[in-house]
């Protein structure tokens, strides 16, 4: 009898230390820390390749998808594609010395004065630490970690929370209302941003950053 209640005492206590590291293996870090040290990390990029891609149908976005490489000091080279008039228009783009170079389907290059690029999209504002990238991590409502995931390759903590039209409107200008916003941050000591979401009832936009801080060199177009 005493044999017994001892093997029953035995296989309880593997049954809860069983669970007990069950339960700490799950655990996820706190998504206010984990969108602090993004912030902060995300405000010290120099350079990064930028990637920005509209699922579906967003009213008010020009911008549909964007891609190339962009520096800390407000310059940008890559290509993307907008809506214009009902129709998708495919562009290559040069930000660079304060003038922004565009280029259509057909002929080359065309210089615009820098006061035409909000109109169209403004690359320098992704590494603005005042309404970029580091300006929506850090301005996430009520941030919860909700996940670990691979992403691209990179570990990360998927963390989720709201934010307000006026300051998504500062990467994504024209969008009609505030969005449930999910990043996907690094699982190291930098935190850094891999991936972005946000969503707009069944459309999405996605943002991903990678190459950060690998060197970047943006001449004008000959």
């Amino acid at each position: 009898m005493r044999t017994r209640r001892l093997l029953a005492g035995s296989l309880a206590a593997v049954a809860f230390a069983a669970t007990a590291c069950s339960d700490s293996d799950e655990s996820l870090p706190d998504g206010a820390q984990l969108v602090d040290d993004a912030a902060k990390a995300t405000s010290d990029i120099e350079s990064t390749h930028f990637a920005l891609q509209v699922n579906g149908d967003i009213q008010g976005l020009v911008i549909q998808s964007l891609d190339g490489d962009l520096t800390s000091s407000g310059e940008a080279e890559g290509s993307g594609t907008l809506k214009q008039a009902g129709q998708l228009v495919e562009i290559d783009f040069v930000l660079t010395d304060g003038s922004l170079h565009v280029k259509g389907p057909t002929g080359g290059y065309q210089q615009l004065p820098e006061s035409m690029v909000t109109s169209i999209y403004d690359p320098a504002a992704v590494l603005d630490p005042d309404r970029g990238v580091a300006k929506l991590v850090s301005s996430l409502d009520s941030p919860e970690t909700t996940a670990q995931e691979e992403v691209n390759g990179v570990e990360t903590y998927k963390v989720e929370g709201k934010l307000e039209r006026d300051v998504l409107a500062e990467i994504l200008p024209g969008v009609p209302s505030a969005a449930d916003v999910a990043f996907w941050l690094r699982d190291d000591e930098s935190r850094l941003p891999v991936k972005a979401t946000a969503t707009f009832g069944e459309s999405t936009v996605d943002i991903t950053l990678s190459d950060v801080n690998k060197p970047v060199s943006i001449d004008p177009p000959q």
